[in-house]
């Protein structure tokens, strides 16, 4: 899977926790888990992910705060956290994300 560049496994009902071993597939550049029931935190692993243009975590039951190593996400163009119950300030590091549209 080290080749992996594309993981789109939206709108099944997967559950349980964002696997941190995601962090791992560094070629990854669009990581969409969009309209499942992940819960849990999301890890911090993620933003090992230099190449990640394109992350969709929303739509599912995801909590607490975004890991501030999010903002070493480089190439990230597009994020959406949207409709999870994330709590806490959004990180000063994601304004330092100079592609995010």
């Amino acid at each position: 899977l080290e080749a992996l560049t594309y993981l789109y496994l939206h709108g099944n009902q997967l559950t349980g926790a964002v696997p941190s071993e995601l962090g791992q597939l560094e070629a990854l550049t669009y990581l969409d888990l969009y309209g499942n029931q992940l819960t849990g935190a999301v890890p911090s692993e993620l933003g090992q992910l230099e190449s990640l243009a394109s992350l969709d975590l929303s739509n599912n039951d995801l909590t607490g705060a975004l890991p501030s190593e999010l903002g070493q996400l480089k190439a990230l163009t597009t994020l959406d956290l949207s409709n999870n119950e994330l709590t806490g300030a959004v990180p000063s590091e994601l304004g330092q994300l100079k592609a995010l549209t």
